[in-house]
């Protein structure tokens, strides 16, 4: 009998630096380590939160981390912010910029400031040869926008929640895109749809933990190891092998984000 074959998973966006795990975030990496995944990219939302990022990235050898603000923040946002997310970028554990870009769902930061912030990330993930990770909800339009007039990038749109005109739109654009656990709801099967068009070799996985805990947890807090029910998700949904799932998604996340 031949050697078996480990499945590795890789979760691209989750937020262990989050208060919610400051009673278990060793066991939660833990468990995310026994269900398959190998690596674990932590994403920063504020300065703090990247910052913190990083200091997860140095503690833990199989965390990363991306660094950016959120556009929730963007009201608050000044060149100092900025110049922070610039220095932590440097450290050789950051892989990425974001999360950037702009929710119009609700609207916690003026529309104006929301662009100046991405638009600022944006040159800075140009500048520093990091991949770019993009949140974008009900801002479809202004997003793509925006990614046009800085092509060629590199990125993500994490927690892909769009339509099929935008996912060609990203696809055509050289983008990946990434599903979280929202894709197990039940009443996201105009989501699942994405999914089952979406070209495998652009997809990512994430949890964005402790957000968007799966189908029969909801109301509880995500963790990393359910990125595991994504992929298996996507596989029924695809009618593939959840090791081919796992396989090309860990192959993209790898390239993308320069894993060794």
């Amino acid at each position: 009998m031949g050697q078996e074959v480990k499945t590795i998973l890789i979760d691209t966006h989750c937020h262990l630096d989050s208060s919610d795990f400051n009673d278990d975030r060793q066991e939660a990496a833990r468990r995310a380590i026994d269900s398959g995944v190998e690596y674990i990219i932590n994403v920063g939302a504020s300065v703090k939160g990247s910052k913190d990022s990083v200091n997860l990235a140095l503690e833990y050898p199989f965390f990363y981390a991306a660094v950016g603000i959120h556009p929730h923040e963007a009201d608050t946002v000044d060149k100092d912010s900025i110049g922070e997310i610039e220095k932590l970028a440097k450290n050789n554990k950051v892989v990425a910029i974001g999360e950037t870009g702009l929710d119009y769902y609700r609207n916690y930061s003026e529309a104006n400031n929301q662009k100046d912030l991405f638009i600022a990330l944006i040159k800075l993930s140009k500048n520093s040869g990091l991949p770019l990770v993009i949140h974008s909800r009900h801002a479809q339009e202004d997003t793509l926008k925006i990614m046009r007039e800085f092509m060629p990038l590199k990125a993500v749109v994490h927690c892909f929640s769009g339509n099929n005109d935008f996912l060609r739109e990203c696809v055509d654009m050289g983008f990946f895109v990434s599903f979280t656990c929202n894709i197990t709801y039940k009443k996201a099967e105009d989501l699942r749809q994405v999914v089952k068009v979406a070209p495998l070799e652009r997809i990512m996985l994430e949890t964005d933990a402790p957000y968007l805990s799966p189908e029969g947890s909801r109301g509880k807090r995500n963790e990393p190891c359910n990125v595991k029910r994504v992929a298996l998700d996507i596989a029924k949904i695809k009618g593939v092998t959840f090791e081919d799932v796992a396989r090309c998604t860990t192959d993209n996340a790898k390239n993308f984000f320069g894993l060794r």
